[in-house]
């Protein structure tokens, strides 16, 4: 086991970098290299930290540049692969969302043949599994069940395409004449500081006097804390580096989640924001139902103007559909063969994250001040 280094890509981004911090802990890690499209200033200020604990090595370049993947997995023991394009607004161009997500794990996982890196892990998402149905419920889901999206919006059936693709390369023979072992972690809605999606949702607060949108309070789902999923990619690295759990562990995937009570995401974002003054909408809303109808007849309007406008619906029937289905996983297996437990409590997860939001509004606010003056 001495010697050996792990590359991750998108390890710029928000789960990636915790991967990184946890990493550099590992023993006999010679080397983390970091492969995303961009840095930030302050994510590079954060990685120099660690340069006097391990060497790390950021690699800036594209996931489809086969040249710049072939750098990259020269030599390494370990992928870990959380790059992707993450959309539910239909935002990003489909063609974009297939090349990253899809042809980018195909590529990457090529270049672990060619340069016989062994150990695969891949950041897949819950929405691999749904839900399909707003009226469909699912509660203390299980791998057993083999739940799978029907959607054919980009970006679940591109994590779905690339979760398969991962998946399937498990027993791939490497050019050095080992074996390829792969696995898949499939994390709830993750949450925490630096959240881009948790950002949006308190900026969006914050430009209309504190008040929280409340589209999403008929859902009922089991938000996991991000430093929970970095560390259940720790514990997957090392269980098919063991040639004793390898086995068991070689072509599985496994829901992650941990401690954060089971609720609705607009419960979530009041929690880590009702200290700062913000509030839930207290307005009326449509049922799911009408809402449900009324974006389809939003959809078919985009469509029909497609040849001559591009028009981009406030929401989707696969965002109304994955904003108000009760849909909540259990972590057993990976308890039982990861050895996964949370390594931060629900109380932990919220004070940090609740800290970090408190930050925001801060900002905020000084920068009223100074508009103001």
């Amino acid at each position: 086991m001495a010697g050996w280094s792990c590359l991750v890509t998108g390890g710029g981004g928000f789960l990636g970098q915790r991967i990184v911090h946890l990493l550099a802990e590992e023993k006999e890690l010679q080397e983390i290299r970091v492969l995303d499209k961009v840095f930030r200033p302050e994510v590079r200020e954060e990685f120099s930290k660690l340069q006097s604990k391990i060497r790390l090595t950021l690699l800036e370049g594209d996931i489809l540049d086969e040249q710049c993947l072939k750098e990259a997995c020269q030599g390494a023991s370990v992928v870990i692969h959380t790059a992707s394009v993450i959309d539910v607004m239909n935002v990003v161009q489909r063609e974009t969302i297939m090349n990253v997500n899809v042809r980018g794990t195909q590529l990457l996982l090529e270049t672990c043949v060619q340069a016989s890196v062994p150990v695969f892990i891949h950041t897949s998402t819950i929405e691999v599994a749904g839900p399909n149905s707003y009226r469909e419920i699912i509660q203390d889901g299980h791998e057993e069940e083999h739940l799978e999206t029907a959607w054919s919006s980009p970006y679940p059936y591109s994590k779905k395409l690339a979760e398969k693709a991962v998946l399937g390369a498990n027993g791939w023979a490497l050019k050095n004449g080992g074996t390829l072992y792969t696995c898949a972690l499939r994390p709830m809605y993750i949450y925490g500081e630096g959240s881009p999606l948790l950002f949006a949702h308190v900026d969006s607060a914050l430009k209309n006097n504190g008040i929280l949108s409340n589209h999403c309070k008929f859902s009922r789902v089991n938000p996991v804390y991000v430093g929970n999923v970095a560390w259940a990619h720790i514990l997957a690295l090392r269980a098919l580096r063991d040639p004793q759990k390898a086995p068991t562990i070689q072509g599985q995937f496994y829901y992650i989640s941990d401690g954060t009570p089971h609720q609705s995401y607009d419960d979530l974002n009041y929690t880590l924001g009702k200290e700062w003054g913000l509030c839930l909408d207290s307005g009326m809303s449509l049922p799911v139902s009408l809402k449900y109808w009324l974006a389809f007849l939003l959809e078919i309007v985009s469509f029909l103007l497609s040849p001559i406008y591009k028009y981009r619906p406030p929401f989707n029937c696969h965002l109304v559909t994955l904003s108000n289905s009760v849909f909540t996983f259990s972590y057993k297996k990976a308890q039982r063969e990861l050895g996964y437990e949370p390594l931060f409590t629900w109380e932990e997860a919220k004070q940090k994250t609740k800290e970090w939001v408190g930050s925001l509004v801060k900002q905020h606010k000084e920068t009223l001040k100074t508009k103001t003056h």
